[in-house]
């Protein structure tokens, strides 16, 4: 437990059962009346954002959220394994709590994986991954200037747009945020 004078922003609450991250908070007091906390709350599941106010010192429930740094290992059924690096412990993560994350996750890939007893909450990968053009058409002569762009199939089964002189087989860098090409990788060690 905490009260309202305890808030920061990335605290995860507690509220009737649901998690909340704290993502803005304000203290007000008033010339007349008693203070109070002004909060812009984030549902951690769903992305949902609400304001909640809060009277000055009422105490409010906090959640424990361990974000631990993981490596994505395999698929099973509809379960993404990670592994804990310190611990070798294996965690089923259902595909629902990884979402659109899955485009972007290629096997022994790191990961931070955020839980609450126990009970994976959500995945973040790294802003931005390293991934190969498993298919794409050709690109036609004199295309090249218009700053077209043509569908690509990655090697995850994602789809993404990339420009017109990109081929298959090359690597790419994609925005895992929103699936954006964002360059080439050039293979010289």
């Amino acid at each position: 437990m905490a009260t309202t004078n305890d808030l920061k922003n990335g605290l995860v609450l507690n509220l009737d059962g649901q998690l909340w991250t704290v993502t803005a908070f304000q203290h007000v007091k008033p010339g007349k009346g008693g203070a109070f906390v002004r909060t812009t709350l984030k549902h951690v599941l769903t992305g949902k954002v609400v304001d909640k106010t809060f009277n000055a010192g009422t105490k409010v429930e906090t959640a424990t959220v361990d974000k631990r740094g993981m490596t994505y290992l395999y698929k099973e059924g509809t379960d993404f394994i990670f592994m804990d690096g310190d611990t070798y412990d294996q965690i089923p993560v259902p595909s629902e709590t990884v979402g659109d994350a899955a485009n972007y996750l290629l096997e022994n890939q790191e990961a931070m994986v955020a839980t609450h007893e126990g009970v994976p909450l959500f995945i973040e990968l790294p802003t931005s991954v390293e991934l190969v053009i498993e298919h794409t058409d050709p690109g036609l002569q004199g295309d090249r200037s218009t700053g077209g762009t043509k569908p690509a199939r990655l090697e995850t089964g994602a789809e993404i747009q990339v420009p017109l002189f990109v081929t298959t087989g090359e690597k790419i860098k994609v925005d895992t945020r929103d699936g954006r090409y964002l360059g080439r990788i050039s293979d010289k060690s």
